[in-house]
């Protein structure tokens, strides 16, 4: 059985149209997909399946959420996008915010992550700590991406693959650098790093490396770095999985 998406107005897909386009001109003339990425799973991995609070609803606008440990950095990409709002005051927040996610990975390269629009924007805030920790381990991953967000273990090997876009920022972050040679392109090449080892210049998280050690997350790792395609076909999944936690219920 599919998912039950929320219906909008003709008016409103026009508008998602016309901002998608002009997204992907902004994203490729700036060079800032990584942190479009960013801030679209930022926004949605704050979701508890247990409460149905946080998630992809818009409330990144607000400096409490901007401001969590996790997000710093983060009300740049939320000043990139304003003049986008303003231009399509009809789009949420919410869908602004997963929308610019969706094309800073095709534009970089990546696959189609299809997007459903009709998320509605919320005023309360996620508490502070529900976003991953890169200095922990399998067990912390699997907390947050299995048991509080409700994701699988396959979406946990997937979405690192994303590391492929962006660089950590050592006054964002604490780290310094980026996961693969070409931070701008999204292909498979994280996977390939990842295996190869450490290297002067790529960075590796804690929560990268032990995926290698895990017995259901190498395997996945090794199969991902052999076949781009395969890649490709599952973070597309689970992707749209992550930017529609708690929107749409199948």
């Amino acid at each position: 059985m599919g998912k039950s998406y929320p219906s909008v107005s003709e008016e409103y897909e026009v508008a998602v149209d016309k901002c998608t386009r002009k997204l992907r001109g902004y994203i490729a003339a700036n060079g800032c997909g990584g942190i479009m990425l960013r801030v679209a799973w930022h926004s949605a991995g704050t979701y508890d399946v247990q409460t149905k609070t946080g998630g992809p609803f818009g409330t990144m606008r607000f400096k409490d959420e901007q401001s969590h440990d996790a997000n710093n950095g983060l009300e740049i990409a939320v000043q990139h996008l304003e003049p986008f709002k303003k231009q399509f005051p009809i789009i949420s927040y919410g869908d602004l915010y997963q929308l610019a996610g969706v094309v800073a990975v095709q534009v970089a390269g990546g696959p189609d992550v299809p997007f459903h629009p009709g998320r509605e924007d919320k005023d309360e805030p996620p508490k502070e700590g529900r976003l991953p920790d890169a200095a922990l381990g399998t067990d912390h991953l699997r907390d947050v991406f299995v048991k509080a967000m409700g994701l699988s273990e396959k979406d946990i090997v997937v979405l690192s693959g994303g590391h492929t876009l962006g660089r950590c920022h050592q006054d964002r972050s604490g780290y310094e650098g980026p996961w693969t040679r070409n931070p701008c392109i999204f292909d498979n090449s994280y996977f390939k790093e990842l295996l190869s080892g450490e290297k002067e210049g790529l960075l590796q998280l804690p929560t990268d490396k032990c995926l290698l050690k895990d017995p259901v997350f190498r395997p996945l790792v090794e199969k991902y770095a052999a076949d781009e395609d395969a890649f490709f076909a599952d973070y597309a999944v689970s992707h749209m999985k992550l930017s529609e936690l708690g929107f749409a219920e199948a």
